[in-house]
């Protein structure tokens, strides 16, 4: 009987002194995450991805070096990243939800600052977010 008392008091405790309620999660869920990894040669990077065992599902490699933005989208099992030649400057975090502007918006009524936003309206849409490391956060809707 005194374990089961001192067991009670113990839950009692943990209860008591539990942290508050994480906020609510955002309404939109952020949906596929990718890494988009900034490179030199795109045709090197994919060579060396698909000796990995990527498998490429998704391409615009016709514009020449230096002109307009040259990509390659990459798969294996649920690991996505896309290759991108001329677009960013550092490696980014990517996200590709349903509705960016939900997200947007819920993150900024949190205070998260954008330094893409993601313009009035539907359809596609891209935001974009430095973390405290200076990492880019990519919310991209196709």
């Amino acid at each position: 009987m005194n374990h089961l008392i001192l067991l009670v008091s113990v839950l009692v405790g943990c209860v008591a002194s539990a942290p508050a309620a994480a906020p609510p999660a955002t309404t939109s869920p952020l949906g596929q995450f990718s890494l988009s990894l900034a490179v030199k040669d795109l045709k090197a990077s994919r060579t060396f991805y698909e000796a990995l065992g990527f498998v490429a599902i998704r391409h615009a490699t016709d514009a020449p070096p230096g002109y307009g933005t040259r990509y390659v989208m990459l798969r294996s099992g649920d690991a996505v990243i896309g290759l991108f030649q001329g677009l960013f400057d550092k490696n980014a975090l990517t996200f590709n939800p349903r509705d960016v502007r939900a997200i947007q918006r819920d993150a900024k009524a949190r205070g998260i600052k954008f330094q893409l936003e993601a313009p009035a309206g539907t359809g596609p849409a891209a935001a974009m977010a430095i973390d405290p490391d200076g990492n880019p956060v990519l919310i991209d809707q196709h």
